[in-house]
């Protein structure tokens, strides 16, 4: 009788279910790395958005008249694109001029989560979807949230 070598069905399930499952791990692993280098790239340009505007702004006393197309027209943004969230993103000037709102608008709920968690050093509030707020209870499930930041 000769004997035959192999692995049994058994076997050879087992080995793709523990790499499907390994699979899924990684892939879920650079999807949230992918997520954090985002908001972290979304931070750094907000930061830079609000510096860049202070400086452009603060030589005539207000900031009435700011606005994205304004920015870019005069060299403080490279272009109109939105840093995170939708592309009808804006920044307009409060009623008295004395500080400006960098609005973002379609963040999903984990967006806006993250951006109205922690207050950054260069931002004096933080509205989400229109409510003063330091947490992030005022956060849709939906991918429709806003979030505010005034600059002083």
């Amino acid at each position: 009788m000769t004997q035959q070598s192999g692995r049994s069905l058994i076997e050879v399930i087992g080995v793709m279910a523990i790499a499907g499952i390994m699979t899924i791990s990684a892939l879920r692993a650079y999807n949230i790395m992918r997520t954090n280098q985002k908001r972290t790239i979304a931070d750094a340009e907000l930061e830079q958005i609000a510096q860049n505007t202070k400086l452009l702004m603060e030589m005539r006393g207000d900031y009435t008249g700011v606005s994205v197309d304004y920015l870019v027209k005069a060299g403080a943004l490279q272009s109109g694109r939105a840093p995170i969230g939708g592309e009808d993103w804006s920044i307009t000037a409060s009623t008295d001029g004395t500080s400006f709102l960098i609005n973002l608008v379609d963040l999903t709920s984990g967006e806006c989560d993250y951006f109205s968690a922690i207050k950054k050093k260069w931002v004096s509030q933080i509205l989400v979807n229109g409510f003063e707020t330091g947490y992030s209870e005022n956060c849709f499930k939906s991918d429709t949230n806003q979030v505010s930041f005034v600059v002083k």
